[in-house]
Order: structure tokens, then sequence, then C-alpha cells
């Protein structure tokens, strides 16, 4: 069990990567059939976790992980929670959970003296619009531009190289890098040669995402202890009883893929 309580009181960074869109049917095939060979060497016994995700796209999504609620185990009984906005006082928490006294983790993490860094990745993450402003907005610092973003073949390559530049940059200091890995969001089929969207091309977009993760998870653990969060925001459905795409109440949109593990 990680104890993110002691984690974040000694100061250790953290990672926390979105795949956005990512299916967990899809994630599991990957790995399994050694499309996502550097995934497999650095999760926790080589293999995801099936969750729930709280929210059906990638807005509320987000604003729940922030907010302390990541995706939830298909079961009844659930593991101690990471972290939490302080509860009322009837309610008992763990003490490994980490619990933070403000509306959200960032601002509960910059009280413990983290910076608070974003590479986004979709258009919620643009500021392009008013909308696409109020998850950045809940960072210290963000970073978007448009070759981060899914309909850019080598997206994820950007993405590692900027959240690169940033652990270097903040290299001493306790930091909370989250990166929103967009290649795996539609559209995909580029990486086939198609112009389809299909689980068959979100498994081709993670396999391509898989060798910048690895080298962005080798470089972090020369940096000293890091806690590892990976999941998906939500999945996508691609034709599954007749549903296509997201913000709908179907299992191929609510099981993700997750993992957290202690880096270094």
């Amino acid at each position: 069990m990680i104890d993110a309580a002691e984690i974040i009181r000694s100061g250790d960074s953290i990672l926390f990567v979105t795949l956005d869109s990512l299916r967990y049917d899809v994630a599991e095939t990957a790995l399994t059939t050694g499309l996502t060979p550097h995934l497999a060497q650095a999760l926790p016994g080589g293999a995801w976790e099936q969750r729930q995700t709280p929210g059906t796209f990638t807005l509320p999504a987000h604003m729940a992980f922030f907010s302390g609620f990541l995706p939830k185990l298909p079961q009844p009984i659930q593991p101690a929670r990471l972290w939490e906005c302080r509860p009322p006082a009837f309610k008992t928490v763990p003490p490994e959970t980490f619990l933070f006294d403000a509306p959200n983790l960032l601002e509960g993490l910059v009280q413990h003296g983290y910076r608070t860094v974003c590479v986004g990745g979709v258009t919620y993450f643009s500021r392009e619009t008013p909308l696409g402003s109020v998850l950045p907005d809940l960072f210290q610092e963000d970073h978007w531009r448009a070759e981060f973003c899914s309909p850019h073949v080598d997206s994820t390559r950007h993405q590692v190289d900027q959240a690169l530049e940033i652990a270097d940059r903040y290299s001493g200091r306790s930091l909370f890098l989250f990166v929103n890995i967009s290649a795996t969001h539609v559209p995909h089929g580029h990486y086939l040669g198609s112009s389809d969207d299909t689980v068959t091309s979100q498994a081709a977009a993670l396999s391509y995402a898989d060798q910048h993760l690895g080298r962005l998870l080798d470089q972090l653990a020369c940096r000293g202890r890091w806690l590892v969060i990976i999941c998906a925001d939500h999945g996508d459905a691609y034709g599954d009883d007749g549903y296509h795409g997201r913000g709908i109440a179907h299992r191929s949109v609510f099981n993700v893929p997750f993992a957290s593990w202690v880096l270094g």
C-alpha cells in the first residue's frame, strides 16, 4: 500500500499521467500482446488494474481526479485513497491518505511547498476557449502547444520532451508534474494510415506512446523518488452495442486502466 501522506510530507515529487480516452481492454490487450514493452516493465507486477472512472469525458474525470477522486476498483471494498480533501469531522481517514485542506489537490500541494505544472494534451488544456482554461487554471504553470494534441503524429514525444525540461528546471524541488497524453484520444487512425478510429488504432497509438513514456520514467528515476500514477480518464466506444464516443454510461467508457507505484 502506498503511503501518499508520507511521500508528500517527505517532499518527494509526483508524476501523474492520464492516457486520454484509453479503454481498459485496449490497454490490457496491448500489454499482453507485447505492444507496450516499456509499460510492461514499469507497471507493478507487469499489469494494469481495471478500475472505473468517476467521469465519462475529459472535463468531469479530471475535475474529480484533482478533487481527490481517482478511479475506483470494481468491488465493494476499496483501498485507502491516495489523497482526499479534508472531510467532515465524523469521517475517519486512514493515516496513509494525504489530506489537503483546500478545495482541490493542486492548492493543497502548493500549501506543502510543491510546484504544480501541467503539460496539456487534448483541447481541454489548450486555453483556446474559456472552457479550455478551466483545468489549466488549477495549476501554477501550464504548457500546451498544437504539437501536443492528438492530430499530431508525434505528440507524445513533444510532450515528454516538455515534461523532462520541467523536471530539469525544478530539480531539487517538490514537483507535481501532470501530463495528459493525447495520442490515445481520437483521431488516432493515422497510426495505421487510416481515417477511421478503432480499438486497433487506439492500441497502435498506445504502442507509439509507450516508447516515450518509457523514456520519461527512465529519466525521472535518476532524479530521486517519485510517486507515479498512470491511468485513463475514460474510455471510448467504437460501435460497442451500437454506442460511439464518450460521455455515455457504457462499460467501454467506464472501465479504465490504472497503476500507481513509487519510482526511484
